[in-house]
């Protein structure tokens, strides 16, 4: 029993192909008890239509609210709790999802597509823009992440629900999950997939977006783990400091040694900030999600077991 949540936003060319791949993939995995729900993000053209035609469960927004937000409330509208979120362009390898659910009914919390090829790397801009935020959360998580936002990938409705407050409504919602499910020890299982060439236009606004997702990978630093943060600032704080008091007794320059001086205490003041922070965090779970017996009330708040993440290609 599984439920296929397809966000699509004025996705009429790819939509019928999406919706009939993945039930003839469910189909001949011997999977019969499935449901496909489609995520009509205000659409201008006739994909809610064609959607409908194709026997999807179609939930409609009147407006666009973002692809997050289509996730989220094609999970809601789900009726089983093994979800799995693909996009409706052609870009994912819908026949590899048999392979998914293999891997998933092994007991992690999260597989995800590790994609690879040509089309992932379409754009030589993307990769600096990758990278940074790559090194952002990888710093934070203190663990390699092959792929932090592919947007095919399965899960537990009733494992995802409790987040949903700290989840992206837009473009960056896969990779706060991913983030959360980390930063949680939440098990995730990654799978090589090649990423194909999309069907229709691009949605995706590049620098609009990447300042989105550094917003809420920003955002999600601080609720998991603000420590992380300020001890960046803090050393790059050092480090300028460090190079400025050198500069300044190399050109005997009293302004910039002094300024280096404060650089120092300032990157004190601020490493003294993240244990401060970390601190009224470890408080504040044990406040709001802590029975008196101990046991986790939300599993957005609290590592259970250790973490364990798996590169499987």
């Amino acid at each position: 029993m599984i439920s296929v949540v397809v966000p699509a936003l004025n996705e009429e060319k790819g939509i019928g192909v999406t919706i009939e791949s993945i039930k003839t993939t469910l189909v001949k995995a011997g999977i019969n008890r499935y449901q496909i729900v489609v995520v009509n993000d205000g659409s201008k053209d006739a994909t809610g239509c064609i959607a409908k035609e194709h026997g999807a469960h179609v939930v409609n927004h009147v407006h666009n609210l973002g692809y997050g937000r289509s996730l989220k409330d094609g999970i809601s509208a789900a009726t089983y709790d093994t979800i799995a979120i693909v996009d409706a362009d052609g870009t994912y390898p819908i026949s590899r999802l048999p392979e998914f659910l293999a891997e998933y009914n092994k007991g992690y919390d999260l597989v995800v597509g590790r994609r690879q090829g040509a089309h992932y790397h379409e754009s030589w801009l993307k990769r600096p823009l990758r990278s940074i935020l790559k090194f952002l959360v990888e710093f934070t998580t203190g663990q390699a992440i092959p792929d932090i936002n592919s947007g095919m990938r399965i899960f537990s409705r009733k494992t995802i629900l409790p987040y949903f407050d700290q989840l992206c409504n837009t473009f960056s919602f896969t990779t706060s999950q991913t983030m959360a499910y980390m930063l949680t020890g939440r098990y995730i299982g990654y799978i090589a997939i090649d990423y194909h060439s999309r069907i229709g236009e691009k949605k995706v606004k590049l620098f609009r977006d990447s300042l989105r997702t550094l917003q809420y990978i920003v955002q999600s630093v601080l609720y998991y783990n603000p420590f992380k943060l300020f001890l960046l600032i803090s050393m790059g704080t050092l480090c300028a400091s460090v190079g400025s008091i050198v500069l300044g007794l190399a050109l005997t320059s009293s302004v910039l040694t002094a300024l280096g001086g404060v650089g120092l205490l300032t990157s004190v003041l601020i490493f003294s900030l993240g244990l401060l922070a970390d601190q009224m965090r470890q408080i504040l779970i044990k406040i709001q999600y802590r029975t008196n017996d101990g046991s986790v009330i939300r599993g957005t708040s609290v590592v259970g077991e250790p973490r364990r993440v798996a590169n499987l290609d």
